[in-house]
């Protein structure tokens, strides 16, 4: 379980997340949306311990972030940021295996790791040896979603997995994200700015403005039991919006 309580983020003096709560249970797949400036990345980087906050607590597990050195808190949490965030000159295979190698594991272990993750996530292993820039869209998520997997941690964060991408490929690549997710198990937290994407990669939702929570539930209780009038703004600003079972 992943859980934020009371997180208060300023800076230079303006207060960029106010009072956030955020509960994932174990397992579960939730999706932070909302504007530009709502505070969504800030949220991610504060439970990825990049950045401090004021206030409140961080804990997965009932384990706090403070208690962790920062080398122990980022192998509890696999993070895959925008575009893949693949380093260019290492091919797919000394990507996935960059952290591994670097916390001393053997080389066998790290065979072994690599190989599960490759079929959890559908992998040719000849997409191992190429570099990042001989990849697809899909090919490049799949390597980003193992090298934040390969430390086998609890939670998962994305942000923006796929907000560069054409749309055709975008709706190809979310029913294989959401495939992903099933197999691999893990706590996951999406941030994405399209309402249609979250509904049908997550089963609850948050939305957040200006570094407050407006809303967490499912899409059904954002749609008809919406929390303010900036929740229903939100939702109907949307161009379509898909079923809770079709991707966006």
């Amino acid at each position: 379980m992943l859980k934020l309580q009371h997180i208060q983020k300023a800076f230079n003096g303006k207060a960029v997340l106010t009072d956030v709560n955020l509960t994932v249970p174990k397992g579960a797949t939730h999706a932070l949306i909302g504007s530009s400036g709502s505070g969504k990345t800030t949220l991610l980087r504060v439970t990825l311990g990049l950045i401090p906050f004021e206030k409140g607590y961080v804990k997965i597990d009932d384990q706090a972030l403070l208690s962790f050195t920062p080398t122990e808190w980022a192998d509890r949490i696999g993070y895959v940021p925008q575009d893949g965030g693949l380093f260019p000159h290492l091919t797919g295979r000394d990507n996935v295996s960059l952290i591994a190698k670097l916390r001393g594991w053997k080389p066998a272990r790290i065979g072994q790791r690599m190989q599960e993750l490759r079929r959890l996530v559908d992998l040719d292993p000849v997409i191992l040896e190429r570099f990042p820039h001989e990849l697809s869209g899909g090919q490049k998520q799949r390597l980003a979603i193992m090298r934040a997997a390969m430390m086998d941690p609890p939670v998962m964060l994305l942000d923006e997995p796929m907000g560069a991408l054409d749309p055709l490929i975008r709706r190809s690549l979310q029913q294989e994200l959401k495939a992903i997710f099933q197999r691999l198990g893990k706590t996951v937290v999406l941030v994405t700015h399209d309402l249609g994407e979250a509904v049908y990669l997550a089963e609850t939702i948050t939305l957040l403005h200006d570094g407050r929570v407006v809303q967490t539930g499912t899409y059904q209780e954002l749609l008809q039991q919406p929390a303010s009038p900036f929740v229903s703004q939100f939702i109907h600003a949307q161009r379509t919006l898909p079923d809770a079972g079709d991707p966006a």
